[in-house]
């Protein structure tokens, strides 16, 4: 029952949400996925799951800094995702706009689930 309420099982039950999700899109509205979401999904969840992993370590060496290490982490996903859309678009990428936006909802839902998990820990933090 551990490994149920783990942070690992979480992101990977928020990334199968997002993929069947994806999915099911490309089945049903193929004309509003661009051919790289796949690529854009690899990103936006790897970098989502590193980042958990990473700041909750940080946050049980040091529970002081929980609202640093969300804001850095924050931060980093931000400056990550818009060098990733640089770089993508650098090597003249087709159907920028389709991408981008792609890119954002991908981002937005892992940025909705990173925002549940920040306020789940906020209770216990509250003391």
């Amino acid at each position: 029952m551990k490994f149920l309420s783990s942070i690992h099982f979480k992101y990977a039950l928020a990334s199968l949400l997002v993929a069947a999700t994806i999915l099911l899109l490309e089945v049903v509205l193929p004309k509003a996925i661009h051919s790289a979401i796949w690529n854009i999904f690899g990103f936006i969840a790897g970098l989502s799951y590193l980042l958990g992993v990473v700041t909750n370590w940080l946050y049980q060496k040091s529970p002081e800094n929980f609202i640093s290490l969300k804001f850095l982490a924050m931060l980093i996903r931000i400056l990550s995702s818009l060098g990733f859309i640089g770089i993508l678009v650098m090597l003249d990428l087709e159907n920028i706009i389709l991408f981008v936006a792609n890119f954002f909802l991908l981002f937005l839902l892992f940025l909705i689930f990173d925002i549940y998990s920040f306020i789940s820990n906020l209770r216990p933090n509250s003391k």
